[in-house]
């Protein structure tokens, strides 16, 4: 094995004193920045390719700088790499490890890279990996969502505004609602990678690379969409951690949405639907519990990632040009935005696959002052305009609530003396199935209309 060079930090020979060691904890991070080995071992074998385009490495030089940050990075893969005290991040273990094995050729590699171009590669490179897991686990989702839906169409329940009962609709036009928005979400994605996917890489500390690498190469090696044009931009720029997070909150928020909403039908007074066991849970004290704890730990992990979110925009705001040490803070709440983004997505898809629904419990929340809308329906069809069927579709509703009776126990006089245009066809009007059936114009809760979503969102799925 080649012989290490003597031990210094990468930034050591301007000082002469030792670090307090508190400091020294304070400052590093390879606690928690070595989930990034792979992407620094990737973005450092691309530069050793780079140096040799540019003559710093020979051929020779090359071929083994490129075995031995292999091994390095086998060495991670396998569990067997071993942290020094000294190394403050992944950047200074990798190459640290690497001269050990490489010997002093292993000081050649960071010729005109600096750790501010370097990092700011790594954390794209982690990012669009782990991008494209989570494009899979939505896709995942709302594939669950559109097929549940095709299958469940028969299902009718109230629709809700302000969770009073407003109008009957499917249960699968409901899952379809929540699909479109996190098909939106895909969208979303899809249009966030190529911000993310720009290369830093050849940036330097902050004015550039001054033995002229071919960045375009990079990009090409390392799959980068484009090169940051601007080098202060390139080594600061971290908007893409951002607006990822900003993106994870609203997916969250969706998730959320749909978390209460499943958490409220669950309930006795409810019913409409059941989670399966392996997402509930007991209570400690009382037998007859089942607790949606999966549901109310997604609404309570929207709260973590906004912080997450709110928390990193704070440092940015403040920052000088190019790099600063605060930057180091991208790294927790990403990470942790990624972790649990992903677990809440995987954990959403099995909620949703797996709970029963109720069909005769949300068949029996339909109350017949539902139709009020339909009610004045009937009397728009019959030339009379909205604003008057309006009022006497609610004078209807009061006259039922007067008799305690629902609006289709009223008599044909009883319509009558609301308006004259009532004839004996008026009781068509109260029939569930019928009235979400007339709902034909596109995004309306009608098989047809269901039919047209599904297909509208399994043709988006299998080009996202």
């Amino acid at each position: 094995m080649a012989q290490a060079p003597t031990k210094q930090k990468l930034w050591g020979g301007r000082f002469t004193g030792k670090t307090d060691p508190l400091m020294h904890a304070f400052n590093q991070s390879l606690k928690y920045d070595q989930r990034m080995h792979a992407a620094d071992i990737k973005g450092s074998i691309a530069y050793a390719k780079s140096l040799k385009l540019v003559g710093i490495l020979t051929a020779e030089e090359e071929v083994k700088m490129i075995k031995g940050l292999e091994a390095v990075g086998k060495e991670w893969a396998d569990g067997t790499f071993e942290p020094k005290e000294d190394d403050e991040d992944i950047h200074t273990a990798n190459e640290r490890r690497l001269s050990e094995l490489i010997g002093p050729l292993g000081g050649k590699l960071h010729t005109g890279r600096s750790r501010n171009d370097q990092v700011a590669t790594d954390m794209r490179i982690w990012l669009l990996d782990e991008a494209n897991t989570i494009k899979d686990y939505l896709k995942a989702l709302v594939n669950v969502l559109v097929e549940r839906a095709d299958k469940e169409q028969s299902a009718l329940l109230p629709g809700y505004t302000h969770l009073q009962r407003g109008q009957p609709i499917r249960w699968s036009h409901l899952l379809l609602s929540y699909a479109f928005s996190l098909n939106t979400d895909l969208n979303r994605l899809k249009e966030l990678i190529p911000r993310i996917s720009v290369l830093p890489l050849g940036s330097g500390a902050l004015a550039g690379n001054p033995f002229v690498v071919d960045r375009e190469f990079l990009a090409r090696e390392l799959g980068f969409a484009s090169v940051a044009e601007n080098s202060l931009w390139g080594v600061a720029d971290r908007d893409f951690i951002a607006e990822f997070m900003m993106w994870a909150s609203l997916v969250m928020t969706h998730l959320s949405k749909m978390a209460e909403d499943l958490i409220i039908y669950s309930t006795a007074e409810f019913g409409f639907v059941s989670l399966s066991d392996a997402y509930s849970t007991g209570s400690s004290m009382m037998p007859q519990k089942k607790n949606p704890d999966s549901l109310e730990l997604l609404r309570g992990k929207t709260g973590r990632l906004f912080g997450n979110m709110a928390g990193f925009l704070m440092t940015l705001k403040g920052l000088p040009s190019t790099y600063n040490k605060d930057l180091q803070e991208d790294k927790e709440p990403l990470f942790d935005t990624v972790d649990n983004l992903s677990a809440c997505l995987r954990i959403t898809e099995g909620v949703i696959a797996t709970l029963e629904i109720n069909e005769q419990k949300m068949r029996s929340a339909l109350t017949m002052d539902v139709l009020a809308t339909d009610l004045a329906d009937y009397l728009v069809r019959k030339g009379v305009p909205f604003r008057e069927t309006h009022h006497v579709s609610g004078r209807a509703v009061a006259l039922a609530e007067a008799r305690k009776c629902q609006i289709s126990d009223l008599s044909l006089k009883d319509f009558q003396s609301l308006h004259e245009k009532f004839t004996e066809d008026v009781f068509n009007v109260f029939d569930f199935e019928a009235s979400v059936e007339r709902r034909q114009a596109i995004g309306g809760p009608s098989r047809k209309m269901i039919a047209r979503q599904i297909e509208t969102l399994r043709s988006a799925l299998a080009n996202a």
